[in-house]
């Protein structure tokens, strides 16, 4: 067996292509999405990303902004820009890039971002909001991941998921979204037991831990869909998952690529909530008010 390779960048373009309809659609009512981008120090993993997102807002039409602050910034300065953007009806989405400089706390700064404009989905309203399922904007890797797996059609009702990684950014959303699809769903942690004897029985394996190569192929159950979140640089500056490629394409049902997996996708939901927001702006609807 080898596996379908799960093409994030492919899905990705298909995605984009359908919210620059709705992107146009807007402009035609006088609403042009906005999304504000928040860079604090000189990390060039981050600069990159932002860079990233922004090219990928103009390319659907989306107007983005970058507020940049130096290492040093007092946190007052970048809560004040916050509480500004919260009230600027231009914008539509307000992001902080992590991670931020350690004389910031980072709840606090995410609290402050405005719940109708959360569109990392890493407000504590929006991720509690995906145990009541109201949240108003799903974090975007696990709704990328979610968006793969429906793009191929892999079926989720009655499916035995493992979730490896428990993070909130991740892991535990991530767990959430496939229970909500009716998904048995297992969360494994770096505590986990004999890790194998959970993921060889998943039909659905996530695996977000920042580990190269801690699924191997004898680990998965033959014919699973394996979702690849890790991203690692090995010594040599290659690009790696936490899935090891070549061993789990060989038994592996389908199987998303690292890079060119989830990466693409992530970016491309927070796209879709940026949109969404702005349509929930267009007809006056909103969520519940925070930090503002």
């Amino acid at each position: 067996m080898t596996a379908i390779i799960m093409d994030g960048v492919a899905v990705a373009k298909a995605t984009r292509a359908q919210w620059k309809v709705r992107v146009d659609a807007l402009k035609e009512k006088g609403v042009t999405p906005g999304l504000a981008v928040i860079i604090v120090g000189d990390n060039p993993a981050s600069k990159v990303y932002v860079r990233n997102k922004a090219r990928a807002c103009s390319e659907i039409g989306i107007h983005s902004e970058i507020h940049e602050y130096p290492e040093d910034a007092r946190p007052a300065d970048v809560l004040a820009k916050i509480i500004a953007l919260n009230s600027d009806p231009a914008i539509h989405g307000i992001l902080v890039q992590l991670p931020l400089p350690r004389q910031f706390d980072v709840a606090q700064i995410l609290e402050t971002i405005s719940v109708d404009k959360d569109v990392d989905g890493f407000h504590l309203y929006n991720l509690g909001g995906l145990i009541a399922g109201d949240s108003v904007f799903p974090p975007c890797t696990p709704y990328g991941v979610m968006a793969i797996l429906d793009h191929y059609e892999i079926n989720l009702r009655g499916a035995d998921a493992v979730v490896v990684g428990r993070s909130n950014i991740v892991g535990k959303p991530q767990a959430l979204m496939l229970l909500a699809r009716d998904a048995t769903v297992s969360i494994c942690t770096s505590k986990t037991r004999d890790l194998a004897s959970y993921t060889r029985k998943a039909d659905v394996l996530v695996v977000a831990v920042g580990k190269p190569g801690v699924i191997t192929g004898e680990m998965i159950k033959p014919g699973a869909a394996v979702v690849d979140v890790g991203i690692n640089r090995t010594a040599d500056g290659k690009l790696v998952g936490d899935v090891d490629f070549e061993s789990a394409r060989a038994v592996a049902g389908f199987l998303t690529p690292v890079p060119g997996g989830v990466g693409p996708m992530t970016i491309t939901m927070l796209l879709a909530n940026t949109v969404q927001s702005a349509e929930r702006f267009a007809v006056g609807a909103t969520g519940r008010k925070a930090g503002v």
